[in-house]
């Protein structure tokens, strides 16, 4: 599971990146705030999971894990499309707000899975 973690990871560094492409040479920095969610959750906070579980593989096995990943991986994608749609104007602030609470969700099932899960002696 780290793995994957780490390789998805890796798609949204590059979504982000097209996305700052885009904006340096657009000038328009509407999505911004796109932009740091795509890196600070879709890239750094997924390949700190994947390295995590890597590292301890027992709670790679657990079933919080499968769904932390399962979870985080609709509620980002959501979120981050909620955000597009928000920052374009349309609204669909409701969007946002489903995706960051499938992704809370996520993030705290995760850390559940290793502040229980993890021993000393892992």
């Amino acid at each position: 599971m780290g793995i994957s973690l780490i390789k998805i990871s890796v798609i949204y560094l590059l979504i982000g990146t097209a996305l700052a492409m885009y904006m340096a040479i657009s000038g328009d920095y509407a999505l911004s705030s796109v932009h740091t969610h795509l890196l600070l959750m879709g890239w750094t906070t997924m390949t700190l999971a994947g390295v995590i579980y890597h590292l301890f593989p027992a709670a790679a096995r657990s079933a919080l894990c499968k769904m932390t990943f399962i979870l985080f991986n609709i509620g980002l994608p959501v979120m981050i499309i909620g955000l597009v749609l928000y920052q374009s104007g349309l609204g669909y602030v409701a969007v946002v707000a489903v995706g960051a609470s499938i992704t809370s969700l996520a993030i705290l099932l995760f850390a559940i899975n290793i502040l229980t899960g993890l021993r000393k002696d892992s």
